[in-house]
C-alpha cells in the first residue's frame, strides 16, 4: 500500500512539475486537428526508421505544435534529421553517457552557478533557489561543460538548455543540447574566439542591407552595429528577452530547418517594427526599444514574425556573406600598419578560420557524395527490379501465346470432329 502511495506522489509530482514547466502562453494556438497529425506521426510504429514526409512535416510545424507534446516533437524531428542525414559530422562528440559525466568534476562550476539564478528568474520552476529547476539546469550544463572541452561553458548556453528543461526530463533535454550543438550548428558561435560570432553580426548587417536599406541606413547613421543588440538573441536564441511562447516556436523552426532560423527571425522582426524604429532619433533610445520594447509588442506581431520566417530563403546569402567577411578581414590585413608578427597572428587566426570553413564544406561534400553513392545503389536496384518485371512480362506473353496457339488448334479440332467448341480463352484485364 505504501509503496502504491508512493507511486501516486511521484505521479502527482510528475504532473505538477509539468504543468509549472509549460506554465506559458501559446504563439500559434494548435488547432484539435493538427494535434490529431501530430499524434498520429508521434504514434507511428517503428517511427524512428521511417523517413516521413518533409512536405507534411513542414506544414504541420507551420500550423502549429501542441505545447504538452512539443518535447516529444522535437526529438521527432531530430529523429527525422538523422534518417535524412545517415552520415554524422566529424565534429560528434564522445558518446559519454550522461550519468558518467555527472559522476565528474567541472572547472566551470563557478561560471554555471553564477547564472542559474539569472536564466529565466520568473519562471515558477526555476525561480527556487537550487530548487528542482535549477538543480537539473546545473547538471546539463555541468554535463556539457565534461562533453565540449572547446566549448565548455558560455554565458547564454543556460537559457538553450533551459528552454529543452522545459518541454522534456533531464537526460533528453542534454541529448537534445548535444543535437542542437552538434547537428544543428549552434555550437560554433559558442567557441571561446567568437569568431564565428562576429561573422554572424557581419552576415545579419549584409541581410539589413539587403532587405530594409532604410533601416540599415539610420542604424549606420546612429553608429548602432548588429553586435549592440542581437548578440543575446543569437547566444541565448531570443530565450532572454522574448516571451516563453515565442522562443518555443522559434525552436520548433530550428529543429525543423537548422540554425539559420535565428538569422530569419532577426530580420523579420527589425523589419517588421521598422516604422516604430525609424522613429527614435539616437543611439540610446533605439538600442532601447530593440532590446525592451521590440520583445513585448504582442502576440499577433510574434505570429506574423514566425509566419515570415518559413517562407524566407537566405542561405545562399549568408555563405556568401561570410566568405565576403573573410575577404574584407584580409584586406584590412594588408592595409594596415601592422608589426610582422601582429600580421603573421592575424593571417593565421584568419587561416585557421578559412580551414574549419573548407573542413566543414568538406565534411558537407562527403556527406553529399554518400547520399548520391546511396541514391545511385537504390536506382541501379530500381533498373534491376525494372529489367527482372520485363523479362517476367515478357515470358508471361509467350506462355500466353503459346496458350492462344494450342486453343486455336484445339478449336480447329473440335471442328474437324463436328464436336462442341472449347469455351475461349477469357478477355485479358485492361492494363495488363
Amino acid at each position: 500500500m505504501e509503496k502504491e502511495n508512493q507511486k501516486l506522489q511521484a505521479s502527482e509530482n510528475d504532473l505538477l512539475n509539468k504543468r509549472l514547466k509549460l506554465d506559458y502562453e501559446e504563439i500559434t494556438p494548435c488547432l484539435k486537428e493538427v494535434t490529431t497529425v501530430w499524434e498520429k506521426m508521434l504514434t507511428t510504429p517503428g517511427r524512428s526508421k521511417i523517413k516521413f514526409d518533409m512536405e507534411k512535416m513542414h506544414s504541420a510545424v507551420g500550423q502549429g505544435v501542441p505545447r504538452h507534446h512539443r518535447g516529444e516533437i522535437w526529438k521527432f524531428l531530430a529523429e527525422q534529421y538523422h534518417l535524412k542525414h545517415p552520415f554524422p559530422s566529424k565534429q560528434q562528440p564522445k558518446d559519454t553517457p550522461y550519468k558518467e559525466l555527472l559522476k565528474q568534476l567541472t572547472s566551470h562550476q563557478h561560471a554555471i552557478l553564477i547564472d542559474l539564478g539569472r536564466t529565466f528568474p520568473t519562471h515558477p520552476y526555476f525561480s527556487a533557489q537550487l530548487g528542482a529547476g535549477q538543480l537539473s539546469l546545473y547538471n546539463i550544463l555541468k554535463a556539457y561543460s565534461l562533453l565540449d572541452q572547446e566549448v565548455g561553458y558560455c554565458q547564454g548556453l543556460s537559457f538553450v538548455a533551459g528552454i529543452l528543461l522545459l518541454h522534456m526530463g533531464e537526460e533528453e533535454a542534454f541529448n537534445m543540447l548535444k543535437f542542437l550543438m552538434f547537428d544543428m550548428g549552434l555550437r560554433k558561435q559558442y567557441r571561446p574566439d567568437m569568431i564565428i560570432l562576429q561573422i554572424q553580426m557581419y552576415q545579419l548587417s549584409r541581410l539589413l542591407h539587403d532587405y530594409h536599406r532604410d533601416l540599415y541606413n539610420h542604424l549606420e547613421e546612429h553608429e548602432i552595429g548588429p553586435s549592440l543588440y542581437a548578440a543575446p538573441w543569437f547566444l541565448t536564441v531570443f530565450a532572454s528577452q522574448f516571451p516563453l511562447g515565442f522562443v518555443a516556436r522559434v525552436f520548433d523552426m530550428i529543429f525543423l530547418q537548422g540554425s539559420e532560423v535565428i538569422f530569419k527571425v532577426a530580420l523579420s522582426l527589425l523589419g517588421s517594427h521598422k516604422p516604430l524604429i525609424l522613429q527614435h532619433e539616437n543611439l540610446e533610445t533605439i538600442v532601447d526599444f530593440i532590446k525592451s520594447t521590440l520583445p513585448n509588442l504582442g502576440l499577433v506581431q510574434m505570429e506574423k514574425t514566425i509566419s515570415q520566417v518559413f517562407v524566407m530563403d537566405i542561405s545562399k546569402q549568408l555563405q556568401a556573406y561570410e566568405v565576403e567577411y573573410h575577404v574584407l578581414q584580409e584586406e584590412l590585413i594588408d592595409s594596415s600598419p601592422l608589426s610582422d608578427n601582429q600580421r603573421m597572428d592575424r593571417l593565421e587566426k584568419t587561416n585557421s578560420s578559412l580551414r574549419k570553413q573548407n573542413l566543414d564544406l568538406l565534411e558537407q561534400l562527403q556527406v553529399a557524395n554518400g547520399r548520391i553513392q546511396s541514391l545511385e545503389a537504390t536506382v541501379e536496384k530500381l533498373l534491376t527490379s525494372e529489367s527482372k518485371l520485363k523479362q517476367a512480362t515478357l515470358a508471361l506473353e509467350l506462355e500466353r501465346s503459346a496458350l492462344l496457339r494450342t486453343v486455336e488448334r484445339l478449336q480447329g479440332q473440335t471442328a474437324e470432329l463436328g464436336g462442341p467448341e472449347p469455351d475461349p480463352v477469357p478477355p485479358e484485364p485492361a492494363g495488363h
